[in-house]
């Protein structure tokens, strides 16, 4: 998403703030996040006016649409996620120190999937099931054993995303 279009999908806009606005203007996710959870996919990407606004809006707890002049209270949990190191970019001064601190409250650390092969097979049953619609709940219904040892053998650099592709595909061949 552009920048300023990212900036009205989390802190909305007022009526008239752009052209092709919805009339009467919009809530932000902040605002519809209040009393919860607001998850930020990706944020190591957030361009630097968007991580100011983010910033203000962790730190002071409100936020003001785009167009907006007056000030909204928000309590919002936020979830923030990345594949991207973050201490890196701020020693680089590609990601705002200060944002960093704010989100790295609880890190989480998930290795990827070629670090964790073991569970490689819970995945392929998971998504084969999910997309078999329940008609498969087994890999070995689909899949021969050599097969399976080709498919834990690889590195999958996509991650899960590459497994759920690759799942889905094998459950429409089949």
């Amino acid at each position: 998403l552009s920048g300023s279009l990212l900036e009205s999908e989390l802190f909305g806009y007022e009526d008239g703030s752009f052209t092709g606005a919805k009339r009467g203007g919009s809530r932000g996710l902040f605002e519809e996040a209040h009393g919860g959870t607001l998850f930020l996919d990706e944020v190591g990407d957030a361009q630097p006016d968007i991580q100011v606004r983010l910033l203000r809006a962790l730190q002071e707890r409100q936020i003001r649409r785009v167009g907006g002049r007056r000030q909204i209270p928000v309590d919002v949990r936020v979830i923030a996620a990345t594949n991207r190191d973050l201490a890196a970019d701020v020693r680089g001064g590609r990601f705002r120190e200060d944002l960093y601190y704010r989100l790295n409250v609880l890190p989480l650390r998930t290795p990827p999937l070629r670090d964790r092969p073991e569970d490689l097979p819970l995945l392929l049953n998971r998504y084969i099931a999910r997309f078999s619609r329940g008609a498969v709940d087994d890999m070995r219904m689909i899949l021969d054993p050599a097969a399976v040892d080709l498919l834990m053998g690889y590195r999958w650099p996509g991650n899960i995303r590459e497994v759920v592709n690759v799942v889905d595909y094998l459950v429409q061949i089949h």
